[in-house]
C-alpha cells in the first residue's frame, strides 16, 4: 500500500465519520434512545475520528508508517464497528468485542511510543 492510497482511505474514514456522526445525531436518534445507545454511539464516533486523524497524519509522513496504520484501521473497525452495531442491535454480547478493538488502539500508540516515526534525511 502506498502512503497515498493510505491517505485516500483517511480521508475517506473521516468522511464516513462524520456522516455517522451526523446520521446518529439526527437519523437514528429514535433507535439510539429506545435501546439507550447515544453515548455509546457518540463514543464510537469520537474514537473512529481521533484515530482516522492519526492515520492520515501517518499516511502523509515519509516514509510511510504502515504498521501503526493498519493497527489503528483494525481498532476502528473492530472498537467503533462493534460499538455502532451494539448501538442499533443492543445486541450485548457485541460489548465483549470492544475492549479488543480498545487494544489494538494501544498498540498503535505504543508502537508509536517505542519505535517513533522516521523522518527522511
Amino acid at each position: 500500500m502506498t502512503s497515498r492510497l493510505a491517505f485516500r482511505i483517511s480521508a475517506a474514514l473521516g468522511f464516513v465519520a462524520v456522516a455517522l456522526g451526523a446520521f446518529g445525531a439526527h437519523g437514528l436518534e429514535e433507535v439510539l434512545r429506545r435501546h439507550d445507545r447515544v453515548d455509546t454511539w457518540e463514543t464510537a464516533v469520537l474514537y473512529h475520528f481521533v484515530h482516522v486523524l492519526m492515520m492520515a497524519l501517518l499516511a502523509a509522513r515519509e516514509p510511510f508508517a504502515r504498521g501503526p496504520w493498519v493497527i489503528f484501521l483494525a481498532g476502528i473497525v473492530i472498537f467503533s464497528g462493534s460499538l455502532y452495531v451494539l448501538s442499533l442491535t443492543n445486541l450485548r454480547w457485541l460489548g465483549a468485542i470492544t475492549p479488543l478493538g480498545g487494544v489494538t488502539f494501544l498498540v498503535g500508540w505504543g508502537w508509536l511510543a517505542v519505535a517513533g516515526v522516521k523522518r527522511e534525511p
